[in-house]
């Protein structure tokens, strides 16, 4: 009778099998904390002085000085703010109108009225939506006759954005900040005017908008060159559908896959720049002016890149970002509980020095004495602990323990630039928030039907989220810039976007007829 032993080809398989079923039941628990397990990455630090709802070996009984309150003797002790206009906390700025409905009193209008007199006037707001709030804008243009020659003059038509065309500005900003910011599909803004009594077809929305980004397309351009000159580049890749194609192996009709390459520069603003594929090429032409330090994912596309551009005497430093490689090791917890965990609590200490460097705001000179002093010692024990994780002869090849500490040994030059330089952060997470407009806006509008319309998307959203980090109003800086691009210098189209239009512009915004009606 054989043993394992005497069959070695019978063992390899089976160790195979068995590391093929390790690695389907890892995928498996992935899907389900995907559906239902919590997505947010933030640590969760037990309270000790907080116990367990389920432990009966505690005694539950109040301390002597503490008196049971009754549900029904509880009062609510709501702090009341300066921006609270009435006992119903709505809060509202100057900017929203109101319209003031009265009511009389019954008294005033019976057979007694001359019994009481009005003493006082109290309100209540409540805060009322109207449908499809829609406005047709009639210029009543005079024609005047000169009596001696008899010629006809008539008065011009104001000017518009989009010349020839019945849509307002105040219309063409509202479709886009739908379009982008609130991820309305132009089918259902379409729907919207059909319900509100406007008849016009889907196709005239696309060809407005496309005509309205197509002028905004210089100061995007000029907003992505600004962003090339910061010192920190951060850059990521996200996909989209966009333009369907013919080939083998592909369904007829089928959406191609293409892709976003978001950046975000020092100065807080946004470019996403859009490419066929995932490749380096596009990655490469993006960066050919850079110089400074790229933080990234770990996309192996991006360190090829910035070695093929230092040959050519760029000077690039590649940084690696903390929280995806973090992500390795809580894949791994299932599999490797106690050592993954390791790992995350160092990540987590490191964190917590951040957040210390954040809460005393220090300057440049502090953060690099406070990083050099308490986390570069952690970094290298961390690092020599990934070194000995890798000598254990117990570890499959492709468990998500051992891909988690090849990634980071892969990368561990990278993850380490942040110590000597005290104004990078350890992660891309401002770029990973400003992106969600793109995975958002795909759970609405699914696809951009041409790869034109993938570009111009990119376009949009590029003014869009940098006007959300600028805090600027979407809507008031399209209404203004639309109208605004045609007689801007083109020289100084660096002024229109919304980084210097919030500083020269904004208190003298340029707004519609509609907003000029009041």
């Amino acid at each position: 009778m054989k043993t394992p032993s005497d069959n070695p080809s019978k063992d390899a398989q089976i160790a195979a099998l068995s590391d093929e079923v390790a690695q389907l039941k890892h995928q498996l628990d992935w899907l389900k904390r995907q559906l239902f397990g919590r997505k947010s990455e933030k640590v969760l630090v037990d309270n000790p002085a907080q116990s367990s709802l389920f432990d009966e070996g505690e005694s539950h009984a109040l301390p002597a000085d503490t008196k049971p309150v009754k549900a029904h003797t509880r009062s609510s002790q709501k702090q009341r703010r300066d921006s609270d206009v009435n006992d119903d906390g709505l809060r509202f700025d100057e900017t929203v109108p109101q319209q003031v409905i009265d009511l009389p009193a019954p008294e005033l209008q019976g057979t007694n009225a001359d019994q009481y007199e009005v003493v006082d006037i109290k309100e209540t707001r409540r805060l009322a939506q109207q449908p499809g709030s829609y406005v047709v804008l009639v210029y009543r243009r005079q024609v005047v006759r000169h009596k001696t020659t008899q010629t006809l003059k008539d008065t011009p038509a104001p000017t518009n954005v989009l010349e020839g065309c019945y849509c307002d500005v105040s219309l063409l900003a509202g479709l886009m900040v739908d379009k982008a910011v609130y991820h309305l599909p132009l089918h259902r803004q379409h729907q919207r005017m059909l319900d509100s009594g406007i008849t016009l077809s889907r196709a005239t929305l696309i060809n407005w908008i496309q005509q309205g980004i197509e002028l905004l397309r210089p100061i995007a351009k000029a907003q992505w060159q600004h962003i090339l000159q910061s010192k920190i580049l951060m850059m990521d890749e996200v996909p989209i559908k966009a333009g369907r194609t013919k080939g083998a192996g592909r369904k007829p009709g089928q959406m191609k896959q293409t892709y976003f390459w978001p950046m975000y520069g020092d100065s807080d603003e946004v470019a996403f720049t859009w490419s066929h594929s995932r490749g380096m090429l596009h990655a490469k032409a993006q960066l050919q002016d850079f110089t400074g330090t790229l933080l990234t994912d770990g996309y192996a596309a991006y360190t090829k890149t910035v070695e093929q551009l230092n040959q050519h005497e760029r000077q690039i430093v590649h940084a690696a970002c903390w929280v995806h490689m973090r992500r390795g090791f809580e894949k791994a917890l299932d599999s490797e509980p106690h050592t993954a965990q390791q790992a995350l609590d160092i990540i987590a200490t490191l964190y917590r020095h951040e957040k210390h460097i954040r809460d005393k705001q220090s300057d440049l000179a502090d953060i690099h004495t406070y990083r050099q002093q308490h986390s570069e010692p952690l970094v290298t024990d961390f690092f020599r602990w990934v070194y000995q994780q890798r000598q254990r002869t117990d570890l499959l090849p492709k468990s998500p323990f051992a891909k988690a500490l090849h990634y980071t040994a892969e990368r561990e030059s990278q993850l380490k630039v942040f110590l000597s330089n005290p104004a990078l952060p350890m992660d891309t997470n401002h770029l990973e928030r400003a992106l969600r407009v793109i995975p958002m806006g795909r759970k609405n509008y699914l696809f951009c039907w041409s790869e034109l319309g993938a570009e111009q998307l990119g376009i949009l959203q590029s003014l869009m989220v940098t006007c959300r980090l600028q805090g600027v109003n979407p809507y008031h800086y399209l209404v203004d810039v639309l109208q605004r691009v045609a007689l801007h210098p083109a020289k100084d189209v660096l002024d229109l976007t919304p980084r210097v239009w919030k500083e020269k512009f904004a208190d003298k915004k340029l707004t519609s007829d509609l907003d000029k009606m009041g």
